[in-house]
């Protein structure tokens, strides 16, 4: 069922509201999900990345896309089409308890989303939850709490709804106080604990 193509980056695959035709499987590469206010402004949900499939709930459903998607680099992606996949399913039930289980943890990376933007106070909070968040979710591509941060301080603003002033301000805070370290666009946490304290505070 799969159509495997790459894709450069800053390429959309697909549009909030758009009616559903396929899903998407990542390969390789990373995914900016977004959603966006009738006034321009932009949310970025969560970076998906190899493994993670996009689109599931909108094919099994039949409703449009709830979110945007854009390749943030260079990216290997398989497109299978809808009524494909239903022709799976059709023939294969025994997939469901996969399907189900992949649909239960894309609703929990939803809800920590939520629960970053709406129970955290302030905006070094959010942005220490993120951090953790991303180190948590596999997002360390190094051992020692390193990150490769591939985003601007305006697109990590976007994901936890503040201005790129304010991240850049907080950032420079927390390698004051020795919570990070940069070099390039890799991110040490240099101080987990005192980073969690931070996110909970």
């Amino acid at each position: 069922m799969e159509y495997p193509s790459s894709y450069a980056a800053n390429v959309v695959l697909f549009t909030e509201r758009e009616p559903v035709r396929a899903l998407f499987v990542i390969l390789e590469g990373a995914i900016r999900l977004s959603i966006n206010s009738i006034k321009g402004r932009r949310l970025t949900l969560r970076i998906a990345r190899k493994g993670d499939i996009l689109g599931l709930s909108s094919s099994l459903s039949g409703t449009p896309y709830g979110m945007t998607a854009e390749t943030l680099c260079l990216s290997k992606i398989a497109v299978i089409e809808r009524r494909e996949f239903q022709k799976f399913l059709a023939l294969h039930p025994d997939a469901y308890p996969s399907v189900n289980e992949e649909l239960g943890r894309q609703m929990a990376m939803a809800c920590s989303q939520l629960r970053t933007l709406g129970l955290s106070s302030s905006a070094p909070q959010k942005l220490a939850c993120l951090l953790l968040e991303w180190s948590d979710n596999g997002q360390a591509m190094e051992p020692e709490g390193r990150l490769r941060v591939p985003l601007t301080h305006s697109e990590i603003g976007d994901f936890i709804g503040t201005s790129r002033e304010t991240v850049t301000r907080t950032l420079s805070s927390f390698k004051t106080l020795h919570l990070v370290d940069f070099h390039g666009s890799m991110m040490t946490i240099t101080n987990r604990a005192a980073l969690a304290d931070f996110a909970h505070a």
